[in-house]
């Protein structure tokens, strides 16, 4: 395809950790072969469209600061093909093989809704262009259904049963473009689900609203044939006080008390995980524990600041345990890591952009490779595994397998007496971490 919009750049090579290039890989080989699949396999790296070619560096208290080049033409439709376009050069230079979008921010919302989507049919058939030219590939779809005023109160949970019908319209309508882009997922993320308020809140009826709107997501998913995984990514507030999507356990119990826990993954998100209070790795952990693990939105948060900072993730530490999850959990299906981070306020220039994704980028592979050695080295498994050893005997068999009581329990504590303490060596384990990750380059 014909480069516009960043001709400065070419496409990104990977030149290995001695390069002083910046604009190159020093650890990201897509083709480099890493516990039997290619690097590129195991990361399935998309870009975010939202952050990256719609974000300006606006925040709470500031006006946006960069002024892209696509953003300019005076027709709000030819922006956005223009902005489409922009994308697709990017992604082909970057390398990446996926990529993600809110309906929102694709095609610019009309007066109606009919007209809408007349709009993202549009943007849509140059997108299927664009992907049939470059051969990057939609990872997931989703809607934004909580910019718009009339998602002031939510979507799924407004008192509104006409929000209510006008949320689903939009979901059905992103849903069936994720199809026609063969999307390998589509995602639900409640942006204005919750309260800040719970006198005027009824929170039963809330939650069973948004219980009946994925129940409905999920047979229009089977009218339409689309094959794509479901997601819903776990925030616990911000926006509102308090989301009904909290953390992943959150997500998990709602699930299930719905009924909904066979047609659900989950797309968990760092930044999330912080706002929650949680580590990364903890999330994911939940998810993998439970058969959860989708997809993953790959940023950071800022630990000194509340709120979404949406920042690239560059902490090996953090990307090598969560590859240390991912791949002992099975590794991506249809999920993979998207980049769902933004340019600091003062990196204003498009080359800004590449800098980002390419630190990231080369922060997982390092982690990916670090995470292959921990597991095949053996040895924090073996670690946990002689930890627990006590429940593989026949006295803790009986416990798990649910054929002891509470007076067998009481038995065998008056005969053996006190329990014996065992040392967690949680700072051996410590160490023993950066030996992996400051040994491999």
């Amino acid at each position: 395809m014909a480069t516009q919009f960043f001709p400065d750049v070419q496409r990104i090579a990977y030149e290995g950790p001695d390069s002083r290039n910046p604009l190159a890989f020093k650890h990201y080989d897509a083709a480099a072969v890493v516990a039997g699949r290619t690097m590129a396999e195991h990361l399935r790296f998309a870009v975010c469209y939202w952050h990256t070619f719609r974000g300006a560096g606006a925040d709470m208290f500031g006006a946006p600061t960069m002024r892209h080049r696509w953003a300019g033409a005076a027709d709000p439709m030819r922006a956005a093909e223009e902005t489409l376009e922009a994308a697709f050069e990017f992604f082909t230079k970057l390398g990446v093989g996926f990529w993600c979008f809110h309906d929102r921010d694709i095609a610019p919302e009309a007066d109606t809704l009919a007209e809408t989507n007349r709009r993202l049919d549009r943007i849509a058939a140059l997108a299927a262009k664009l992907q049939d030219d470059t051969g990057v590939r939609l990872l997931w779809g989703t809607t934004n259904a909580f910019s718009h005023p009339r998602f002031l109160a939510g979507a799924a949970t407004n008192p509104s049963p006409a929000v209510f019908a006008y949320a689903a319209s939009q979901v059905k309508k992103a849903m069936e473009l994720t199809h026609q882009l063969g999307g390998a997922g589509y995602v639900f993320w409640g942006g204005r689900e919750g309260y800040d308020m719970l006198l005027n809140t009824d929170m039963r009826r809330e939650t069973a609203h948004l219980a009946r709107f994925l129940h409905m997501a999920v047979e229009h998913r089977k009218r339409i044939g689309f094959g794509g995984a479901l997601y819903i990514e776990p925030k616990p507030h911000e926006p509102t006080k308090h989301q009904y999507d909290f953390d992943a356990a959150t997500v998990h119990a709602f699930l299930l008390a719905n009924g909904l826990e066979k047609d659900f993954k989950l797309n968990i998100e760092a930044n999330h995980a912080t706002l929650a209070r949680h580590e990364f790795v903890h999330e994911l952990e939940y998810a993998v524990a439970h058969g959860l693990l989708g997809s993953v939105d790959a940023n950071r948060g800022d630990a000194l600041l509340g709120w979404d900072t949406d920042q690239f993730p560059t902490d090996v530490k953090e990307c090598a345990l969560a590859m240390h999850t991912i791949l002992r959990g099975g590794g991506f299906t249809t999920g993979g890591l998207n980049f769902d981070a933004k340019l600091r306020r003062q990196s204003i220039d498009a080359v800004d952009l590449f800098h980002a994704h390419i630190g990231a980028m080369d922060a997982f592979a390092r982690g990916l490779r670090v995470a292959d050695r921990m597991i095949a080295d053996g040895v924090f498994a073996d670690f946990v595994k002689q930890r627990y050893v006590g429940w593989d005997g026949d006295f803790g068999q009986r416990i798990e397998n649910g054929a002891a009581t509470f007076e067998e329990m009481e038995a065998y504590t008056l005969k053996h007496g006190e329990p014996a303490l065992q040392s967690g060596r949680q700072e051996m384990l410590e160490n023993l971490l950066n030996e992996y990750l400051y040994s491999v380059r």
